[in-house]
């Protein structure tokens, strides 16, 4: 438990079990005195990529009081949703109240999430809202990979660029090779610019190892921040842009890897199911010691 400003700050990592991995996510799990200018404040002195804030139980839960409002601030502003501080906050609350099923009202729409005891460890399954993917202008594409320098021959032709929403907006590019993922210095400000005009919350960067497994990585500048180390949001976006670019199957079960080239490895599972349009992910996650 952190101290900031008198609020209560617990401290979780999402999709990975060891508190060196993952996304690091401050979560206030009551936050029903705090304005939005208080939880930007609380967000921005904690310094993680993304901080949440609930109030509840109730609302869309109904009687069962496993319902709950949930925020999500970076330390520069506030987004319309964030997974691993979803993961974050139901793993806080499964911890409290025991694992099963929890629904939070975020401003991008309903998430259900799902926490399961899986031997030591707790897991946790968000199902995104509706998602969609949109093509990215000629320009705006040729912005990005100067921002990125990335020359455009270094593009994998088979993953064409798209800009691909499941809660938040996300642009996907990705690289022909893993050396190129891993060669990250981009310009923070005109990346900054380009993802505003846009109302982007990551770039998405994508390497395909095999049909089913993929290395990813998130510039986060509007964020206030370089890079993400671990995307729920960026995540259930690319399932969504996979299945509607015809790269797996209506059902695919797929591995994301994250966080390597940051020394904070995590693993986030994303499922897609036939017939249904949303994008499940999961991921385990735990308490950061008050040491760390």
């Amino acid at each position: 438990m952190t101290q900031i400003s008198g609020t209560e700050v617990l401290r979780y990592t999402a999709f990975s079990a060891d508190p060196e991995g993952g996304n690091p996510a401050g979560v206030v799990l009551d936050a029903s005195g705090l304005d939005d200018a208080a939880m930007l404040a609380v967000a921005a002195e904690l310094g993680y990529s993304e901080s949440a804030f609930l109030t509840g139980p109730g609302g869309s839960g109904g009687s069962t009081g496993r319902g709950y409002t949930i925020r999500y601030f970076s330390p520069k502003a506030e987004v319309p949703f964030c997974g691993h501080a979803t993961v974050a906050t139901a793993i806080a609350l499964a911890e409290r109240n025991g694992p099963g099923d929890l629904v939070f009202t975020t401003q991008a729409g309903t998430v259900p999430v799902t926490v399961a005891q899986e031997g030591a460890e707790l897991r946790a399954t968000l199902t995104s809202v509706e998602p969609h993917v949109t093509d990215v202008a000629r320009d705006d594409l040729t912005e990005a990979l100067a921002a990125l320098g990335w020359p455009a021959a270094d593009l994998d032709p088979a993953l064409p660029p798209r800009i691909a929403y499941a809660g938040a907006r996300h642009l996907v590019l990705a690289a022909a090779s893993r050396e190129r993922l891993a060669d990250l210095d981009y310009d923070f400000a005109r990346l900054e610019a380009l993802m505003h005009r846009l109302d982007l919350t990551t770039v998405q960067l994508v390497w395909r190892e095999s049909p089913t497994v993929f290395h990813v990585r998130d510039p986060f500048p509007v964020g206030g921040v370089v890079e993400d180390p671990a995307t729920g949001a960026a995540a259930a976006a690319f399932g969504a842009y996979l299945r509607e670019q015809v790269l797996v199957p209506d059902s695919a079960v797929l591995t994301l890897h994250q966080g390597e080239d940051m020394g904070r490895p995590g693993t986030l599972t994303v499922e897609l199911r036939a017939g249904d349009a949303r994008v499940r992910v999961s991921g385990t996650g735990t308490r950061i010691p008050a040491a760390e």
